[in-house]
């Protein structure tokens, strides 16, 4: 009799997918990103220090997924990789763009189509809710790339604490890292210090996100929220409420840090609570991630993995990555196959039949089937990242990787299986996989293009404002 009913229970765990995605309600699409998150600040990638019992629910309830990247181990590149579903290097945003608000260059391309834009068509409210960095022109304004509300800030980083946040908007930026003092901004408008509903910002975003849940539900109409924090990217900003529950943490900087995931995981809790409210758990997609690996400077953890954010290495590539959607990927699902963020543009054209561009084809594909067993194998035959100015770079295919770090540096290869922190070079005895792996590189190189723009670090715009 027990073998009787675990065999259909696990009949219903494959069939129920099928049947659930069958229906004629499109899913709405939640992606809550961080910034600069260590892969091993979550629970569910082993992290014991910080609590993160929201964020692991995400994976609990849906797919842990083992061995997710990015396209870039950069802010910038790699959000407008996610938000296009192709390499980043197909149209020159190959590093983190100058923030000059004059400049109609710096920016998303805009005959590339964002995941706002393509859902747009059928029939869903976008909102981006945080971080945008994809360019500061009006051109680039989220509003004018398929989202229908804004809430947060043009820019990369950003202070935390809502008081100091005195520069009006970014044609009011004096000196070097001023933007990260500008007023948030709703859709066009500049919000002022008695605009603000909290007095941080982690938790002001939070809100914003809620408010737009609530309305969507009023109006019964699909949305997607990109929920995109800036946290825990420097500066170490937190409050006395998320400090105190960390006591036993010596470290300051490791203290601020904890202080800072445990901000946005309240803010996810708030998110799913709202979405359990309002009855839209079972019909939304939610995705979470970090934009890159953890930074050198925030005192996050990667642990298992080799290197921080800004480098090929796995802890610059390989993110805390969780995917939930109730009824449809099973609970508890582990996945180790190599997935990226290209693939979250792709699962949503595929879900919902949207016709693909032929020109300007996604990069990604539809994980879903994948995580709920329909599909066998890998998603990827190989996946690839380069950093144009540093002439670095990276291809994964199934267990191997190999990569050069810098334009001086001799190439490596991993078994990234056996050895996933990158410690033992195998290249002198891989001479014809080194040779695979490079060739297939350097196809896919054939078709990316070179920077387009001035770059955060080497253009000083802001001097045309010190007179």
């Amino acid at each position: 009799m027990m073998i009787k009913g675990v065999f259909i229970f696990n009949l219903l765990l494959f069939v129920a997918p099928i049947f659930v995605w069958s229906q004629s309600k499109k899913p709405n699409l939640i992606v809550i990103m961080t910034d600069d998150m260590g892969y091993a600040d979550v629970g569910f990638n082993g992290c014991t220090d910080i609590p993160t019992p929201n964020i692991d629910s995400i994976a609990y309830n849906g797919a842990h997924i083992v061995n997710g990247y990015v396209s870039f181990p950069v802010c910038g590149p790699s959000r407008a990789g996610f938000i296009t579903g192709r390499y980043q290097d197909r149209f020159g945003f190959t590093t983190n763009p100058t923030i000059d608000p004059t400049n109609d260059i710096a920016g998303l391309p805009l005959d590339e189509k964002t995941l706002a834009e393509v859902l747009c068509n059928e029939g869903y409210k976008s909102a981006i809710v945080g971080k945008w960095h994809l360019g500061t022109h009006p051109n680039f304004h989220p509003l004018n790339r398929g989202f229908d509300y804004f809430y947060g800030f043009l820019s990369g980083g950003h202070n935390y604490f809502m008081n100091q946040l005195t520069v009006e908007n970014l044609e009011n930026v004096k000196s070097k890292w001023a933007w990260y003092r500008t007023k948030l901004r709703e859709n066009h408008k500049t919000l002022e210090f008695e605009d603000y509903k909290t007095d941080y910002l982690t938790d002001e975003l939070s809100e914003a996100a809620l408010r737009f849940i609530n309305k969507q539900a009023e109006n019964d109409q699909p949305f997607f929220l990109f929920l995109s924090y800036n946290a825990p990217h420097t500066p170490m900003h937190a409050t006395e409420k998320y400090l105190s529950r960390f006591p036993d943490i010596q470290d300051r900087k490791r203290k601020t840090y904890a202080a800072m995931v445990s901000a946005v995981d309240d803010g996810i809790g708030l998110v799913l609570e709202t979405l359990k409210k309002n009855v839209l758990i079972e019909n939304t997609i939610i995705v979470f991630l970090s934009d890159n690996g953890g930074a050198h400077n925030n005192a996050s953890q990667n642990t298992p993995l080799r290197g921080t954010k800004g480098s090929v290495y796995e802890g610059g590539l390989r993110v805390p990555f969780a995917i939930q959607w109730k009824g449809v990927i099973p609970v508890n699902t582990k996945y180790e196959e190599s997935i990226s963020s290209l693939d979250i543009m792709a699962s949503m054209v595929d879900i919902l039949d949207i016709k693909s561009n032929r020109k300007k084809p996604l990069d990604g594909v539809n994980i879903i089937p994948y995580l709920t067993g329909e599909k066998q194998g890998a998603p990827h035959d190989y996946l690839f990242w380069r950093k144009w100015k540093q002439n670095a770079m990276a291809v994964i295919h199934g267990d191997h990787k190999l990569l050069k770090s810098n334009k001086r540096s001799e190439s490596e290869i991993y078994n990234l299986k056996l050895d996933v922190s990158e410690s033992k070079n195998i290249k002198g005895s891989n001479v014809v996989l080194e040779k695979q792996l490079q060739n297939a590189w350097n196809r896919w190189n054939q078709k990316n293009i070179d920077r387009i723009f001035p770059t955060l670090g080497e253009d000083e715009w802001w001097t045309k404002n010190e007179n």
